[in-house]
C-alpha cells in the first residue's frame, strides 16, 4: 500500500496549493490512500463542513485534526456524523466525534492523538493508543498515526513506543517540516513534523507583521492568514503486505505566484 500524508492545510492558500498539486501527485505516485491534517483549513483556524467537503472532493480520504478542531461550532455535530474527519483519540470521554478511522476493506486504520507537553490536559496518548491497537480488527495491517504535538521529545518517544506496531507515526501541529524522515528499526516510518500546506512567507501560516508586533509589545493581537507564495509539504510511504514501511519520501511543491 502507498500512503500520501499532507501536513496541516492552512487557510485558503493551503487549500489552493493542495488543489493545484494534488492531481499531479496522484498521477505521479498513484497513492492508495491520502491523509491530511485539516484543523486549520478554514480561515487558518478550525474546519467547517463546506471546507471538509471541498478537501474530500480533491481526493483526500481522511482528515485528521488537533486542538483547533472545535474553533467552528458546527464541528460539534458534523464530526459526529462524518467518520472521515477525526479528532485526537485522547480527548476525555464524552467528546463528540471519533479518534480513529477504520476501513476494513482496505485494511486501514488512521489514529489521531494529541500530545500533552505544552498542549493541554488530555488523557495519556501512550495508554490511549495501546487500547486502540488492542481493539483494531485483525484485518487491519496499515496503521497510520497522526501525533499532533508540540514537543519534539514527546513525538520522537511516541515513534519509538509504536515502532513495529504501526506503519507510520507522523507529527503535525508545528507547521515546520523536519529533516528526520526515516524508517525506525521495527519497520515504522517516522517524521517529527510533516510541515504545512499553506503560506510560505508568514509565521506558521499567519501574516508576519501582527506576530512581530505581538513579540515586541506583548499586547493582544488579531492574526490573519498570510498572503503570497505557498508551499505543500508531505510524506509518501510505501508499505508491505504486513504494513511495514519499506520506503519513505518527502514531497514538496511550491507556488510563488499565489
Amino acid at each position: 500500500m502507498r500512503v500520501l500524508m499532507l501536513g496541516d492545510i492552512f487557510g485558503r492558500p493551503g487549500r489552493q496549493i493542495t488543489a493545484e498539486f494534488l492531481p499531479e501527485l496522484q498521477e505521479q505516485y498513484q497513492p492508495d490512500v491520502i491523509i491530511a491534517n485539516g484543523e486549520n483549513a478554514a480561515g487558518g483556524f478550525g474546519l467547517t463542513r463546506a471546507v471538509a467537503d471541498e478537501l474530500f472532493a480533491l481526493g483526500i480520504d481522511v482528515l485528521t485534526s488537533g486542538n483547533h478542531i472545535w474553533d467552528h461550532k458546527e464541528m460539534l455535530t458534523y464530526i459526529a456524523a462524518e467518520p472521515r474527519v477525526i479528532r485526537p483519540s485522547n480527548y476525555p470521554p464524552g467528546v463528540p466525534g471519533r479518534g480513529v478511522f477504520v476501513d476494513e476493506r482496505r485494511g486501514l486504520a488512521v489514529i489521531n492523538l494529541s500530545g500533552r507537553v505544552y498542549m493541554g490536559d488530555f488523557d495519556c496518548p501512550f495508554r490511549t493508543v495501546d487500547l486502540i491497537l488492542e481493539n483494531l480488527p485483525a484485518s487491519v495491517k496499515c496503521i497510520i498515526v497522526d501525533f499532533h504535538a508540540e514537543a519534539t521529545s514527546e513525538k520522537i518517544t511516541m515513534g519509538y513506543y509504536l515502532d513495529g506496531r504501526v506503519s507510520a507515526v507522523v507529527g503535525t501541529h508545528t507547521h515546520v517540516a523536519t529533516a528526520d524522515l526515516r524508517i525506525l528499526p521495527g519497520g515504522t516510518a517516522y517524521v517529527t513534523d510533516l510541515g504545512m500546506c499553506g503560506p510560505l512567507d508568514g509565521v506558521l501560516g499567519v501574516d508576519r507583521e501582527p506576530v512581530l508586533r505581538k513579540f515586541l509589545t506583548q499586547m493582544p493581537t488579531r492574526f490573519a492568514v498570510a498572503k503570497g507564495p505557498a508551499q505543500l509539504w508531505g510524506v509518501l510511504v510505501d508499505l508491505d503486505e504486513q504494513g511495514r514501511a519499506v520506503k519513505v519520501k518527502r514531497v514538496e511543491k511550491y507556488n510563488f505566484n499565489i
